[in-house]
């Protein structure tokens, strides 16, 4: 009998795992079930399509249906698997268009069921002018209620990346802006203190207002008019929700799948799960962190695409591993760019290292280049040994380059010593003779 692979979920890790399955082993007969309408796209595109940089939304497709099937891939859009039956190893699997239910049997399967956005259970949420944006339907939903109702005001409910990329987007199309935070603060677990007061006078300096305060209701006649707070009442004619994400993990869960202590998928480095044959990659699984030692759930589109590459590899009979993050990431927010990688001082101290930081001000070109601007690094340093626990960098042109070096060092185990010694590219429309990171490096070895 044709062995046969299941992956629940398509987009990065679901597609990846299949597509590199079939490399593996050209025999293997493979299934996609997505529930949605659409398996393949760059989903960190959405700010910049409703922005305008992105004229056709056909451009953050990756993959369609049709070209997996040239691979030898067999994608059902619309199809949600509603259960997992590892002792018969069979799905359930439900036909949402023609509302009908079947079952499927795998050897090997991969969950990829990615992550969905925390949406407070708050009254009015389903007014219309109340986005999420986690996907390529949302997105495109939010694109056509601004091009019919052409808001004026746009209230962001939380400060992750989302939040601080589409509070870019909103004033770029003319909106006036507000932030309302909790605690007050953009990327409060990502970002160290003084760091993320420079991304909080970049958004002020742009005529976003930051807001200490608590949502709770929506409100308006025919749609959103109105976030209310804890504290006070704030006009708006839309509203975006970047509070965060949740793995989903209710099907594996069902199952029997181990969840991690994230609440996310809990997987070897082959990212196996604990049940036989079963995989599990992307947005609704752990990965080893590389610095702490422990599992971390960081759910970004490149390490959905890794996990679902080893997914793929060992579930049709290869053989590969993951090695783990570092927890690197960046976005812009107007005119900085914001990078992070490894551990928060807090973070850090969180799992007992006594550190060491060091926050310098450089530039990123030489000093007398036209268009040289002022860049900030923070290197995050365990005391007892020297080694580099994480770095933040922001600034303009240059930041994502120089966190990369960054990341690599944690890959390593590199220490603030090795740093000083990097021979780091020189010319002055690029970089300055003593690049920010070696100045970081030698002040931190003081």
């Amino acid at each position: 009998m044709t062995q046969q692979l299941i992956v629940i979920g398509g987009v990065a890790a679901g597609m990846s795992a299949a597509a590199r399955a079939r490399r593996i082993n050209p025999n293997l007969t493979v299934f996609v079930y997505e529930q949605g309408p659409h398996i393949s796209y760059g989903a960190c595109g959405l700010p910049y399509l409703i922005a305008g940089d992105i004229a056709d939304y056909r451009a953050l497709i990756a993959r369609t249906p049709e070209q997996m099937a040239r691979q030898g891939v067999t994608v059902y859009l619309h199809h949600q698997v509603t259960t997992l039956d590892p002792v018969a190893r069979t799905v359930t699997v439900r036909d949402r268009q023609a509302g009908r239910t079947f079952e499927q049997r795998y050897d090997a399967l991969v969950i990829a069921t990615g992550a969905s956005p925390v949406l407070p259970p708050l009254p009015g949420l389903e007014l219309p002018g109340v986005f999420a944006l986690r996907s390529l339907e949302e997105g495109l939903a939010l694109q056509r209620f601004i091009a019919a109702h052409q808001p004026r005001r746009a209230i962001i409910l939380g400060g992750g990346y989302i939040g601080v990329e589409m509070a870019e987007t909103f004033r770029r199309l003319g909106l006036a802006v507000q932030m309302i935070i909790r605690s007050g603060q953009v990327l409060r677990p990502v970002l160290d203190d003084d760091v993320r007061a420079l991304v909080e006078q970049e958004l002020t300096r742009q005529g976003v207002e930051i807001i200490a305060d608590e949502p709770v209701a929506f409100e308006g006649r025919d749609r959103l008019e109105r976030v209310v707070t804890r504290d006070g009442v704030y006009p708006g004619d839309i509203a975006l929700l970047s509070i965060g994400v949740r793995p989903n993990v209710t099907l594996a869960q069902a199952a029997g799948v181990t969840l991690g202590p994230t609440g996310a998928i809990a997987t070897d480095d082959h990212m196996r799960t604990n049940l036989p044959a079963v995989y599990a990659a992307g947005d609704c699984a752990e990965a080893f962190h590389i610095v702490s030692g422990r599992p971390a759930y960081v759910p970004l589109g490149s390490t959905a695409n890794k996990q679902g590459r080893v997914a793929g590899t060992n579930a049709a009979g290869g053989e590969a591993t993951f090695g783990g993050i570092v927890g690197t990431t960046v976005l812009r927010a107007f005119d900085l760019a914001v990078a992070r990688t490894g551990l928060t001082t807090a973070q850090a101290q969180a799992l007992g290292y006594t550190v060491q930081t060091t926050l310098i001000e450089a530039t990123n070109l030489a000093h007398y280049f036209p268009g040289a601007t002022p860049i900030h690094v923070k290197l995050v340093v365990d005391d007892a040994t020297g080694r580099l626990l994480g770095g933040q960098i922001v600034g303009g042109e240059g930041v994502a380059k120089r966190i990369d070096v960054l990341a690599t060092a944690l890959h390593h185990r590199l220490t603030v010593a090795d740093l000083q010694q990097l021979d780091l590219s020189y010319a002055p429309p690029f970089a300055p003779v003593w690049d920010p990171l070696l100045v970081a490096a030698n002040v931190a070895a003081k």
